[in-house]
């Protein structure tokens, strides 16, 4: 007998086995699982009142709260499919993708009904707008819709390619793509999760992730799998991080480089407040390995290093520790640990590619693009043939990473293959040369991108975030640089800013860099 892989079969586990067990912590508001999985059975029941059926789209506008985290059960349930909206987007963001989705119903929390309420009249397919918190006109309450429902709602059948969610990805140079992710690739990508990272009933997991992220990375279901608990954090900064970790007795997160950067260099009176053995997945951009050993050296606590794509939903490989890592120094595996690492089991096989689609040499030297075909990768791009066809070409997805494979195995990125700098016919990785800079004292982040030269075509410059009360001199930067470089891919200089930009989830946005270079021609 067989059943659909869904994340709806680690609800049903959970509600049998952790109903009396403390399931979310929202503030004041706290959750056993069997008062979690009641109010997401009465907002099922109420969004089937208003009209939601199996395949409609229903949107969400909203930070880390408990009902954000019940959207990723009570929408599903229904058959009906979940968009997740990035909440750092601005109001044309919101229009179009609310629109391109097809949402019938649009749920939104205080923060941002004025927001949504200035592009209402552009939304002509919503039906339906709900304030999860706060009140407006024009807008039901989510807080009285859900008192008045009862918990019966028609259960359709779900079939594992149905879609869960449609989650677009943040857009830096066109519209934002909406990426189809089914039961089947959440199921598979969660069990892959619990098979290389041991975790219990005893798990208390801190929201340092934006929920909207790629489905909060599938762990809005891989803690309620196992019992644990979520703790949501409305506000994602240090000064809230480190209290939460002492108070609820965190054991786990997730998080982005730059909330690890931001970790890592945390005032010392917040770090005092945490205690050792700390989890913390990372992904989304290669950790340097100074932060990770300042982390796992100073804080003690351990980096799972990850990577994935939303179009992977979303991991593909872990960087798994192995018996013989454990005789090294901390700056070894440091070294290690910011690498990619290997295919995770459930996610498919990955090769590192030339253009040809032959796999490059596992010599740690040989670049080319990562490309992955199995159960991790989405349905395609929503109402977007074109996009996916070139993102799927070769029976391959295309991830546009450039890579190398080391001797055992472990994958390394080294550039987004747009980010590659040639100079003067070298192939110059920017990760390699921000990594190396990371490791001097002063130096909170880095950014480097490849600007036109006329001798060398292009040439490496550097922009760097300075610790809060450092100094440091441009000469003292580059002569840093040269030795620990080859001097080929020392930055030609380095320029001082208070922020590196970024996208709505805090990657750096090289392009914006890049059309810097009039500012650094005049330095």
């Amino acid at each position: 007998m067989e059943v659909p892989l869904s994340p709806l079969e680690l609800m049903r586990r959970s509600r049998r086995l952790y109903g009396d067990r403390e399931a979310v912590v929202d503030g004041e508001l706290r959750l056993t699982y069997k008062q979690f999985f009641r109010r997401c059975d009465r907002w099922s029941s109420a969004l089937e009142k208003l009209g939601v059926r199996h395949g409609d789209r229903v949107a969400y506008i909203a930070p880390n709260t408990h009902a954000q985290l019940e959207s990723f059960y009570a929408v599903p349930q229904l058959g009906a499919v979940l968009v997740p909206i990035n909440y750092r987007l601005i109001a044309d963001d919101f229009r179009y993708i609310i629109n391109h989705s097809g949402a019938k119903v649009v749920c939104a929390h205080a923060d941002f009904l004025e927001s949504v309420d200035s592009i209402r009249a552009d939304l002509g397919g919503v039906e339906h707008f709900v304030a999860l918190e706060g009140s407006c006109n024009g807008w039901l309450s989510y807080e009285g819709e859900i008192e008045r429902a009862g918990e019966i709602f028609t259960r359709p059948q779900i079939a594992e390619t149905d879609l869960l969610t449609i989650n677009y990805t943040s857009g830096t140079t066109s519209r934002p793509k909406g990426v189809m992710i089914t039961h089947r690739n959440v199921y598979l990508n969660t069990i892959g999760a619990l098979i290389h990272v041991h975790m219990t009933p005893a798990e208390r997991y801190l929201w340092t992730l934006p929920m909207f992220h790629a489905n909060g990375w599938t762990f809005v279901w891989t803690i309620t799998a196992v019992g644990g608990t979520h703790v949501c954090l409305r506000r994602v900064e240090p000064s809230r991080i480190f209290p939460a970790i002492r108070d609820e007795g965190i054991t786990m997160l997730c998080a982005a480089p730059t909330v690890v950067i931001g970790i890592a260099n945390a005032t010392e009176e917040l770090r005092r407040l945490a205690h050792p053995g700390v989890r913390v997945f990372t992904g989304g951009a290669p950790p340097a390995a100074a932060t990770v050993e300042r982390i796992e050296g100073e804080l003690g606590w351990e980096i799972i290093h990850v990577y994935g794509l939303t179009e992977t939903s979303p991991f593909l490989t872990i960087c798994e520790p192995r018996p013989e890592h454990a005789t090294l120094s901390l700056s070894e595996r440091a070294e290690i640990k910011s690498r990619q690492g290997v295919e995770m089991l459930t996610s498919g096989e990955l090769i590192v590619a030339d253009e040809n689609l032959n796999e490059v040499p596992h010599d740690g030297v040989t670049m080319g693009e990562i490309v992955v075909r199995g159960n991790a990768v989405m349905a395609g791009y929503y109402n977007d043939p074109e996009a996916t066809a070139t993102a799927m070409r070769g029976g391959w997805f295309h991830t546009g990473d450039a890579a190398v494979v080391h001797p055992d195995g472990y994958v390394e990125v080294r550039d987004r293959l747009k980010d590659v700098i040639i100079s003067g016919g070298e192939n110059i990785s920017s990760v390699e040369v921000e990594g190396v800079i990371m490791h001097h004292p002063s130096i909170q982040e880095v950014a480097v991108v490849g600007l036109p030269d006329e001798r060398w075509g292009e040439a490496p410059h550097a922009f760097v975030v300075l610790k809060p009360g450092a100094i440091a001199a441009e000469a003292e930067l580059i002569q840093f640089a040269r030795d620990h470089l080859a001097h080929f891919k020392v930055p030609h200089s380095f320029r001082f800013v208070s922020e590196l930009p970024k996208t709505a989830t805090g990657k750096i946005q090289k392009y914006v860099l890049r059309g810097s270079r009039s500012a650094i021609s005049k330095q």
